[in-house]
């Protein structure tokens, strides 16, 4: 293998877990590298710090995949990785629905598998993993035997490593996917859903904000398929309304919860459209709930836009936490890395305070043990969710 060295000082955050390398980080010529191509990374002293495969076009030009000189990105290294991926679902989940790989927090970097019981839903976003596809499914087929594989390939950060967007479908796919969670039973887009088709990541929080739902009036915001007021719902809440800018996403809720709670789906009510513009109607019409969930898609994707994301997040949780009842119960989730806990919590305090109200932290959450976080990277703990209710100001 050939070496990649670092410039002086560039390996710390290698040295302290980190897995990715930047281009602006390399001493060597970037060009004289070819596409996937497995390295040496070595730091200016000559010290190795392990193997990395290389993107020379890419702005996060490399990434280790081992902390050991020349060692090979081949079939052997994703079977081991994946087999103790495997090892660690098994032991959390009695049934085979869950995150099987979550890429570098699985220490396979660009690699995330959710598993369906026999059908994966796979994103591949490096090139890399990209050149090794075959061998994945390979390795998938011997540990798992699936029956179908869908490569949900739609995701933007391909882009930035000059791979195709079309998805890929393998085997027999289906068009939807059953979903048992916590103790509901959800039915999920497969092949036109969000992502890879739902969101295990939110599984503990949804079932700590159902906790709290009994006899209360709930509001679902970004609601998707229905996942946190499905679960209130099931949990014995009064009535539940879903809000969310597709239709599509709303006939599922609609479904889920008509399988899960038929006496609360007589009196759901379904929002298509914007968020904040139905937030605000809600608010101007003086509808209030008992506890308002709100999940929204990631308002910070580069660490450049983070003051313009505070302040959508700021503004979100205020039109939330003004449709709260006094005493209402406020679920705020987060999926952005650049979004920090404190500041989420922030945004929540400042909402209570503009209403005149005294807020009560209830409990806070991250992302489910199948996305581990891999410490040293933070980039791989993202989702936090915060629940907190809103006690009048007296």
């Amino acid at each position: 293998m050939r070496e990649l060295i670092l410039k002086n000082k560039e390996d710390q955050r290698l040295i302290h877990g980190h897995l990715w390398i930047f281009s602006n980080e390399v001493d060597s010529p970037l060009g004289d590298f070819a596409e996937g191509e497995e390295v040496l990374v070595k730091n200016a002293q000559g010290h190795c710090l392990g193997t990395a495969c290389v993107n020379p076009h890419a702005l996060i030009c490399a990434r280790l995949h081992s902390r050991r000189q020349a060692v090979h990105l081949d079939a052997e290294l994703l079977h081991k990785r994946l087999r103790t991926a495997l090892a660690l679902r098994t032991q959390l989940f009695s049934k085979p629905w869950y995150r099987l790989c979550h890429g570098e927090g699985d220490l396979l970097p660009g690699l995330v598998i959710d598993r369906y019981d026999r059908h994966l839903t796979i994103q591949i976003t490096t090139k890399a993993m990209e050149l090794r596809k075959q061998e994945l499914f390979s390795v998938l087929q011997e540990l798992l035997q699936p029956q179908s594989l869908l490569l949900a390939n739609d995701n933007p950060m391909r882009a930035l490593e000059g791979l195709s967007l079309e998805k890929e479908c393998l085997g027999d796919v289906p068009c939807e996917l059953e979903v048992p969670e916590n103790d509901c039973l959800f039915t999920v887009p497969c092949q036109t859903g969000q992502k890879t088709g739902w969101f295990y990541d939110q599984r503990d929080n949804r079932q700590k904000a159902a906790s709290f739902a009994r006899d209360l009036d709930v509001l679902d915001a970004f609601c998707y398929v229905g996942g946190f007021g499905v679960g209130c719902a099931k949990h014995g809440c009064r009535s539940v309304t879903f809000l969310d800018a597709s239709s599509q996403a709303l006939d599922y809720a609609r479904r889920n919860l008509e399988h899960n709670a038929p006496a609360c789906a007589e009196t759901a009510s379904y929002l298509e459209g914007s968020a904040q513009k139905l937030l605000a109607e809600l608010a101007a019409e003086g509808r209030r709930f008992d506890l308002v969930s709100i999940d929204p898609p990631a308002f910070i994707k580069r660490r450049k836009d983070a003051g313009q994301g505070i302040s959508a997040y700021r503004k979100l949780n205020q039109l939330a936490a003004s449709l709260l009842k006094p005493g209402g119960i406020l679920v705020s989730s987060s999926c952005s890395f650049h979004l920090k806990e404190e500041t989420l919590l922030d945004c929540i305090a400042r909402s209570a305070h503009k209403l005149g109200r005294t807020c009560q932290l209830l409990a806070k959450g991250q992302q489910a043990a199948d996305h581990p976080e891999l410490l040293g990277m933070p980039e791989t703990r993202y989702l936090k969710c915060c629940i907190a209710r809103l006690l009048p100001g007296d």
